[in-house]
């Protein structure tokens, strides 16, 4: 398999066979650099060697009625974590002041809730405007299942983007979570874009899923078409159904991020939850297909400090696009995938 063909191939605005997915997902550790350097053409085509930096914050932890059993916040978790209600309005613009000093280009806004009720959507929408009044970043919220009313709540506010993660493929959805499905969260992201909301959905890789569903979620992802795509590695932890299921590689979250280049090439795609324990001293090489990370750590589990992720991209020769409410950070997107979207 020549890789570079395939690089031409999504730059041209084609789709990878399955055959051709397949190719990337099982290339040789000898050829992993090569499957780097072809997805990093596509990556350098579409957004150069500007990275952007997003911090989260976990507004509402743990008291989840789910049952996703990757989360360490859902109700059959006993993690050791936090478990708090929703935080304060001054933490919520603190954390606002965090991001914007990390450099970051937004700030994401969790709270653990099957859906936010309106009270909740209430609260945030009035945070986010004080926010958006006192500090000059771009919002985005994780408010799980939500109507298109609540979502343009959230829009009118100021929020540009939701979140709401896929997770894994159609198929093996049932098999980490039986409390919602696969559709409620396609609907969520329907409804979102509906109100004018872009959209930030991706996938957890590591949960038992095969080669199979992970060319599925990375297919239906490029079908939806969102602005933002988090590529998630799953943290094992203690006290949840998916605890001790570590059997990830460096080379294969490599390689899943390629293929999530190649199938998605003018999209944001983050690195994100898991990068530090799953691809350890090869996390560098992940910004040659992605060109998104976050920072200063994840909803109930450390990350890295954002000083020294400052250090690794200023080390790969890349720059830091930061926020400015008059520019536009999007990636470009060829002439194909403008008629196609």
């Amino acid at each position: 398999m020549n890789f570079h063909t395939l690089a031409d191939k999504s730059i041209a605005g084609g789709t990878l066979t399955r055959d051709e997915c397949r190719a990337v997902l099982r290339s040789p550790n000898e050829r992993i650099l090569e499957v780097l350097d072809a997805a990093y053409k596509v990556r350098y085509h579409f957004c150069g060697n500007r990275v952007h930096l997003h911090m989260l914050i976990n507004a509402k932890s743990g008291l989840c009625p789910e049952d996703c059993h990757y989360c360490s916040q859902s109700k059959i978790s006993t993690a050791d974590i936090e478990r708090y209600p929703m935080v304060s309005m001054d933490r919520l613009l603190e954390g606002a002041r965090q991001a914007k000093a990390a450099r970051s280009l937004r700030y994401c806004i969790a709270i653990s809730t099957r859906g936010a009720v309106d009270r909740e959507i209430d609260y945030l929408a009035n945070a986010v405007r004080r926010i958006k009044e006192e500090v000059d970043i771009a919002i985005c919220c994780t408010v799980g299942i939500i109507s298109e009313e609540k979502a343009r709540r959230l829009y009118e506010a100021g929020v540009e983007q939701l979140n709401h993660n896929l997770n894994t493929s159609e198929r093996y959805y049932p098999e980490i979570c039986t409390t919602h499905t696969y559709q409620d969260r396609v609907n969520t992201l329907l409804s979102a874009r509906r109100v004018g909301l872009t959209l930030c959905t991706g996938a957890i890789f590591g949960q038992g899923e095969t080669e199979d569903d992970i060319i599925d979620v990375a297919l239906a992802l490029r079908d939806l078409d969102p602005q933002s795509i988090p590529v998630n590695f799953l943290i094992a932890m203690e006290g949840t159904p998916l605890a001790g299921m570590n059997y990830l590689k460096p080379q294969d979250c490599l390689r899943i991020l390629c293929l999530m280049r190649f199938l998605n090439p003018g999209q944001e795609i983050r690195v994100s939850a898991g990068r530090e324990a799953h691809i350890r001293s090869l996390q560098p090489l992940a910004l040659y297909p992605a060109n998104s990370v976050f920072v200063s750590g994840y909803l109930t589990s450390d990350g890295q400090d954002y000083q020294e992720t400052w250090q690794m991209i200023a080390d790969l020769g890349f720059e830091i696009d930061e926020y400015t409410a008059a520019e536009t950070h999007e990636c470009e997107r060829s002439d194909a995938e403008t008629v196609a979207g």
